[in-house]
C-alpha cells in the first residue's frame, strides 16, 4: 500500500516517528484548539497505542506520518479511527507542524487519507471534529468537501475552559 502523491507520502507510524509525535502533542501552541498538551509519559502511551498492527475491527487510531518526498522531512501526521464498525464510519484527525501549515500539506494528506479510507478500507463515511476557533482546520475540512453537520456546545475541555466544536462529515462518493 503506497499513499503518496508527487510531494508527500503517508507512512504508517513506526518507532522513529515518536519524536515528531512528541514535538506536536506536547506543544501548547500546537494543541491550543485540540486538548491540553500531554506529558512525556502520556505521549509515549498514546504513541505506542498507534503503532501497527491495525485491523478494521480495532477501535484504536491508525496513524501515518506525513513525509515530504524530496527531503524526507516529517511535516505532521494524520490518523483514522473506526467509530462505528457496522456503519463503516471513521473519525479522521490531523496535526501539521507550524512550519508546514498553509502550504497545501494538510490538503494533500487529507486527499490521500480519503482515498485510503474509501477505496482500501471501504468505509462509508468520515467524520472530523475541530474547535470553532480553529479556522485552519475547519477551512481545510471544507476545502476537502467535508460538510459542517453541527456545532457541539461545550464539547471539549481545554485549559479548564469548555470549548465548542464543529462536527464535520463526508460520505463516500457514489
Amino acid at each position: 500500500m503506497q499513499l503518496a502523491d508527487e510531494r508527500i507520502e503517508l507512512l504508517p507510524f513506526k518507532d522513529s516517528d515518536f519524536e515528531l509525535f512528541l514535538e506536536i502533542i506536547t506543544c501548547p501552541k500546537m494543541m491550543e484548539h485540540v486538548y491540553d498538551p500531554l506529558t512525556y509519559e502520556q505521549a509515549k502511551s498514546s504513541f505506542e497505542a498507534r503503532l501497527p498492527p491495525w485491523k478494521f475491527e480495532s477501535d484504536k487510531w491508525r496513524s501515518f506520518s506525513i513525509t515530504e518526498i524530496v527531503n524526507g522531512e516529517k511535516l505532521g501526521y494524520i490518523s483514522l479511527r473506526i467509530v462505528n464498525h457496522e456503519a463503516k464510519i471513521a473519525e479522521v484527525g490531523f496535526m501539521i507542524k507550524a512550519n508546514a501549515q498553509g502550504k497545501g500539506v494538510g490538503s494533500r494528506a487529507l486527499k490521500l487519507i480519503k482515498q485510503y479510507a474509501f477505496d482500501t478500507v471501504m468505509l462509508n463515511k468520515l467524520v472530523a471534529f475541530c474547535s470553532v476557533h480553529n479556522s485552519g482546520s475547519f477551512n481545510l475540512l471544507e476545502k476537502e468537501y467535508f460538510i459542517r453537520e453541527s456545532r457541539l456546545k461545550q464539547n471539549t475541555l481545554i485549559n479548564n475552559h469548555y470549548r465548542d466544536d464543529y462536527a464535520y462529515g463526508l460520505c463516500k462518493p457514489t
